[in-house]
């Protein structure tokens, strides 16, 4: 599932880098959500990015835990463990955009798109399972999964408030937040894994 995500995102990123009508009919705009009802665009955005960069960046990350995440799930929900986790991926990009819908709902200047809220749900769902996992920065510096989301979380907040960059890190922190309670919302005893591999860390 995780490269049929991968490959249906790039497809579309690719025909919106050239095709400006389709761009501008998926982005994300509060605006045109709220006072025209065009509810798909919560999810379309997550299949569209900016640039090369940002498309690259983000599809790497998600190869690089999306099929830990369904190898996990595979032993949680068995045959239907490739449904559950296209389930979290299309609502994390949903879930990750509801707090910029309500901040900018009257704003139709604004605009947001890319992966980059489901990303984060699928790398701390990976965290959940495996939180002392470690996750190389650079493909060098290599952190515990569960230090690392720390710091993500705090400086995703932290930007979120700040508001110096044209990154939408609100749908970091939400979608990062969001694909974790979304899997122990599923499967409650997953915490029970989380907390044993906590305690016998040391």
């Amino acid at each position: 599932m995780t490269i049929y995500i991968i490959l249906a995102t790039v497809i579309i990123s690719l025909i919106c880098f050239y095709n400006h009508n389709l761009h501008a009919k998926l982005i994300f705009n509060p605006y045109l959500v709220k006072h025209h009802k065009d509810w798909y665009r919560m999810v379309t955005s997550g299949f569209q990015h900016a640039d090369f960069l940002h498309l690259f960046v983000n599809m790497f990350v998600m190869l690089s835990f999306g099929r830990a995440v369904e190898n996990y799930y595979s032993q949680i929900f068995g045959i239907y463990s490739n449904w559950v986790f296209l389930l979290l991926y299309i609502s994390s990009i949903f879930a990750a955009n509801l707090s910029t819908l309500y901040k900018y709902q009257n704003t139709s200047s604004y605009n947001a798109l890319g992966a980059s809220g489901a990303v984060s749900a699928i790398v701390f769902t990976s965290i959940l399972f495996n939180p002392f996992n470690k996750i190389y920065l650079y493909g060098i510096i290599g952190l515990p999964g569960i230090l690392l989301g720390a710091i993500y979380l705090a400086y995703s907040y932290y930007m979120s408030k700040k508001q110096s960059d044209n990154i939408n890190h609100e749908a970091h922190f939400y979608g990062a937040v969001y694909g974790v309670l979304f899997t122990l919302a599923l499967k409650p005893k997953v915490i029970n894994i989380f907390m044993y591999k906590i305690m016998h860390a040391f």
